[in-house]
């Protein structure tokens, strides 16, 4: 997996230290849901009249996946909510 450079959580500061863990580790399960969604959507695909290989399958994916991180700082499409929600309960032992 590509690891995701988070600065500044699209979430308040004012998280505790394992509440900001948690709100990174959801930021970082909807990037990787989002490029996978990205990468079904056909997004970055090139013709096959530039070449190819294994080399631009490699690249793509990065591309997709920083794309991803993107669109999650900016909002999402509001998995990551959810998600923290999820690992917080876990957290704290209630599910």
């Amino acid at each position: 997996m590509i690891e995701m450079n988070i600065n500044v959580p699209s979430r308040p500061s004012t998280l505790e230290p394992r509440d900001r863990q948690l709100w990174v580790a959801a930021m970082k399960l909807e990037s990787s849901f989002l490029a996978e969604m990205l990468k079904s959507a056909g997004l970055g695909e090139m013709p096959s009249d530039f070449g190819g290989g294994a080399g631009e399958e490699q690249f793509q994916s990065l591309m997709l996946h920083a794309q991803a991180e993107q669109m999650v700082k900016r909002g999402g499409v509001g998995l990551t909510q959810s998600i923290f929600e999820s690992l917080k309960e876990r957290d704290n032992g209630t599910v």
